[in-house]
Formats: C-alpha cells, structure tokens, sequence
C-alpha cells in the first residue's frame, strides 16, 4: 500500500509512505505497490464473524440453554440478550442484571462452547428496553469510565467474543453523560485490543423511524465520531414506530435503511458505498411487535427482507427473538414466547438462516496522514501524524517507512512498527544550504 504525501521544505520535496503488512492476496490498486512480506500480529483466540451474519435475539432469562434452541433452529449464531448493572450506580454487569449469572464460564459458557463447535458464535448485548429505562444500563448506572472499560475487556477475556453490541433506546437516548461515557470506554477498549493483537467489534442497536434514526439515535453516533470511537455496524430496530400509520413492515424497512445509509455517508464522508452498507444491521420483530396488529412482520416479508439485505450487502440480519419463533398463540399480542400469528416453529428462521456467509474478513488497514503538507526552513524539520486503523479483520502490524526524499531531506518515522489503530510520527528535515554567504568589497576611489 503507497501513499503519497508532499512536505514544501525550500524545494519540494517529495516523501511516500509505504506501509507493508499480511494482506490477502489478489490484485493490487494501480499505483500501489505491492505488498511486502507478511507482517504477524498476536493471534487471540476470538474468530471473526463472517462479513454477513443472521444472528437473532435469545432471550437469556428464560432458563432455556441457548446451545440447544440453536441447535433445533439452525440460528448458528445468537445475540444474547441482556447484560446490565444489578442495581443503578453499579459498575458490574450481569446477565438480566441477575447477580446469579455473573460474566464468568459458570453462566452460558458451557452453551457458547457448543456454539463455536457448531460452527457458530455468539453476540453479547448490553442494554435493552428495561436496563435503559431503568438506569442500570452499564454506562448510565457507572460513572467512572475506566470500569465500563474494564468490563467490557472482562467480557472479551471470559468468553473470547469478537463482537459486543449496544441496545441503547428510551432514557438511555436522552443521557448524555453515558452515552459520552459509553462511546470513551469503547474506544479506550479499541486500543487495548490492538495493542493486544485482538480483534473486536462494537455494535450499536437502535430505534429507528420509517425514514432512518431519529435526532436522539444520530446524535449517540456523531458523539462516537466525537470520541474517536469506531462504530462497526448500526442495527436499525425496525419495528414499534408507535405512529398510528398503516405499515408494509418490509417496505418500511427498505426505506428506513436507505435514511440510515444517508446518514453514515455524512457521518463517515471516506467510506465507499460497499463499506457503508456493510455497516448496517437490521433487526425485526417477527409477528405481531408491541404496537399491535398494525405492525404485523408476516412471512411473506421475511422474504422480501433477505431477498434486499443480500442484494445490499448489509453486515446483520436479526430479529427478535428466537423463543418468538412459533405459531402456538395465533391472533394474541406481542409476547416473548410466540409471535402472535400462524406459522409453524422456526418459519422465520429458516428463511433468515441461509444470510450467514461462509466468508471470514479479511485483515486489512487504513493509512493516513495529518497534516499533509508544510512548510518549513532549510535547517529545522516539520512533523505529521501518519494515523493507522483497523478496516477489516483484525489488528495486524504495520512497518512504516520512507523513500523517495531528494538529496539533503532526511525524513524518519518513529516508531517504525505499530499496530493497527496505533500511531507515528513522520518528521522531516531538510539540511542547511551547503553555500557560505559572499562578501563584497566596494572601493571608495575616485
């Protein structure tokens, strides 16, 4: 990968950065160069999820083994539903906020085990309806930011997951000191990853309208561009408009989609298209959702849903929740144990299975420059910042070196290996003119 940046130093001089690391193998861009040996990063134990991924909602209190109902319903992978504090103030996550289902092997991580050996993972998610509402969403009840840090890390290190996704909705929209606090510890989480050779993702879960996100959930993602945090996917709950309309679930899902991908491109101006769908996650509420009737997710649009999400190249595909994915309460409203239409068990699910890919992404990274150009004096020296970040995959090591600085322009890169996500410090120095000043003698005779 080459990138040129121009320093102005008394003549021009121009500097290339090459970055080398293991890339995949395959055509390089025109101009680029090719890639050098490949670089190793510390391997950590937590697999990738695949580029596109159906991963519905288990609902973790219930007693059920999340294992078993994956198994019975072919959902290889599950959102795990929810972590939160016990109590409001508490820096300390459980699973439901039940201090009996602490973030340790003893709960689920039997059943996780499973998974992975059926060649599937899981996704835990911190929040929910009643953790935001409550306060004890992690970020809302803690307030020192290093502790949500820590147990996020925690959550990471216990179960090797690769992915950890954020429900925020209701009060914990409006609580602008957790969701500041929330988007710190991510990316102080962020760095400890890559400085660790680990690979993870966040996820952000939230309500949505016909049309894309409300002010209330865009303003959660521009306070994360705000921190530097790096948001991997937006999921859209696509469901519980609570607006009194008619509504084509599947249509209404298309559009909000499209105000969502409108949306990223301002917040994420460099992403190409292929790269803003691919950060967008959809999740339905099968059946009948809280509203009522009006808000029937029917079979039919299932379909038309995954038809569209394999045609755009979104990143997820869920719904809640997999123990809803049965006929047994035909004509009753939401519940948490059937979706409130006829259907046979598992109906929805078969149609969503098949949106897992079998593709692992692949280890790739971002280069930049700031400031890209300066002037400086024959004698003293300009600096700039290269930047580095994660694009997919995990965090690999990056060389970075110079070439092409003219005769008498010496240009160094400090340090000169990092970790994706990391950063350096490119500084040139154009020598003193190598000429003495002329002195000139005048005669004064006549």
């Amino acid at each position: 990968m080459r990138l040129p940046r121009t320093l102005r130093a008394a003549l021009t001089a121009c500097v290339t950065l090459v970055a080398s690391a293991g890339l995949v193998a395959g055509a390089v861009p025109a101009g680029a160069a090719t890639a050098g040996p490949a670089a190793t990063a510390e391997a950590a134990a937590a697999t990738p999820l695949p580029t596109r991924v159906f991963a519905p909602y288990f609902e973790a209190w219930t007693g059920q083994s999340p294992a078993t109902l994956a198994a019975q319903s072919g959902a290889k992978h599950l959102t795990m539903a929810f972590l939160q504090a016990a109590t409001k103030g508490s820096c300390t996550p459980y699973w439901n906020g039940d201090t009996s289902l602490p973030v340790a092997q003893s709960s689920f991580g039997a059943d996780f085990a499973k998974i992975r050996a059926n060649g599937g993972d899981v996704i835990p998610s911190f929040g929910g309806y009643t953790a935001d509402n409550t306060g004890t969403e992690l970020a809302d009840s803690c307030t020192d930011v290093n502790q949500i840090a820590a147990a996020f890390e925690n959550l990471i290190t216990t179960y090797d997951i690769s992915r950890i996704d954020l429900d925020i909705e209701d009060n914990s929209l409006t609580n602008t000191g957790g969701i500041d606090r929330r988007n710190k510890a991510i990316k102080l989480v962020q760095d400890w990853a890559a400085a660790n050779g680990r690979q993870i993702q966040f996820s952000y879960t939230l309500p949505t309208t016909p049309t894309g996100l409300a002010s209330s959930g865009l303003a959660v993602l521009r306070n994360a561009v705000t921190n530097n945090a790096r948001i991997d996917v937006v999921n859209m709950m696509t469901f519980d408009y609570y607006d009194n309309a008619a509504h084509d679930m599947a249509a209404d899902t298309q559009t909000a989609a499209n105000g969502l991908y409108n949306q990223l491109a301002k917040l994420y101006p460099t992403k190409t298209p292929a790269q803003l769908w691919g950060s967008i996650g959809i999740i339905e509420m099968i059946g009948v959702d809280d509203f009522g009737p009006a808000e029937t997710f029917t079979l039919a649009n299932a379909t038309t849903v995954y038809n569209w999400a394999v045609s755009k190249g979104i990143n997820t595909l869920s719904f809640w929740a997999l123990q809803r994915d049965n006929g047994s309460c035909p004509g009753s409203t939401a519940r948490d144990d059937c979706s409130g239409i006829a259907q046979n068990t598992w109906d929805f699910t078969k149609i969503f299975a098949p949106f897992t890919s079998n593709t692992q992404p692949a280890n790739d990274f971002s280069v930049g420059v700031s400031p890209n150009s300066s002037t400086v004096v024959a004698g003293s020296s300009a600096s700039a910042t290269i930047s580095t970040a994660v694009v997919s995959g995990s965090a690999q090591n990056v060389n970075l070196t110079v070439t092409g600085a003219p005769a008498g322009v010496t240009a160094t890169v400090n340090p000169g290996s990092v970790t994706a996500g990391s950063s350096a410090t490119l500084t040139v120095r154009p020598s003193a003119p190598p000429w003495s000043p002329v002195r000139r003698r005048t005669s004064t005779s006549p």
